[in-house]
């Protein structure tokens, strides 16, 4: 049984129509408790039981979320066959002509040379800030975004927040991407590795632990670090 969290509303940004996007918990509808492999239960079960064990109150997590905008994807497979196809306009080894005008304008990226590239070679910045205050209208705090290393690879950068309400935004973060990339007839993707012998993609994240308003992981070891964070 799922049951809304009304905190989680909003107006859905690519709708045709007015529609209401909710998330929902999932209770078992038998004992009425909440439902185990729900990941959302799961999540604030270790906030709670952060705070049970005395280790710290509350904690913070910033993930930073990487991803490939591409202008097409072509694949095939059957029996005998198959085969996929990535038109990655960025990328040095588009050499063909293509787009509306079937020009290629250059200004391309070699392999491991797209960190913080600036325009024309970064086709992407005003589809990222489309996508930045897409989320902030959402409710999401952006801090930063920017052009990855590999060509069509980028990075927005989310305030750090607690556990299950990162993970709420993280799938929302996802979802903006996606959608305003297909608004621009793109394409984006989360997934590791689409590029061989260029970069993938990752979400390492940052973590912190708090009590009483004080960080655990400060402290006066090497890099002024707490024997908790060392550890």
């Amino acid at each position: 049984m799922l049951i809304p969290d009304a905190g989680t509303a909003f107006l859905d940004p690519f709708s045709a129509h007015p529609t209401l996007s909710i998330t929902c918990d999932v209770i078992d509808p038998a004992s009425r408790n909440r439902y185990a492999k729900d990941p959302r239960h799961t999540a604030r079960k270790a906030e709670e039981y952060l705070v049970q064990t005395g280790i710290a109150d509350s904690s913070g997590w910033g993930p930073e979320i990487e991803f490939f905008v591409f202008d097409g994807v072509g694949y095939s497979e059957s029996k005998n066959h198959a085969g996929y196809r990535l038109h990655v306009e960025e990328d040095a080894a588009e050499t063909g002509a293509h787009g509306p005008d079937g020009h290629n304008l250059g200004h391309k990226i070699r392999s491991k040379q797209g960190y913080f590239p600036v325009p024309p070679s970064d086709s992407m910045q005003d589809l990222r800030t489309e996508m930045v205050v897409t989320m902030e209208s959402l409710g999401i705090e952006i801090e930063a975004h920017h052009h990855e290393v590999a060509a069509s690879q980028a990075e927005i950068d989310m305030r750090y927040d607690t556990l299950a309400k990162m993970a709420d935004k993280s799938m929302l973060y996802k979802y903006v991407v996606k959608n305003v990339a297909k608004r621009h007839g793109k394409t984006a993707t989360f997934m590791p590795k689409p590029l061989f012998g260029d970069n993938g993609s990752g979400m390492h994240t940052h973590v912190s632990l708090w009590k009483k308003g004080k960080p655990l992981f400060a402290g006066t070891g090497y890099a002024g670090l707490s024997p908790m964070a060392l550890y």
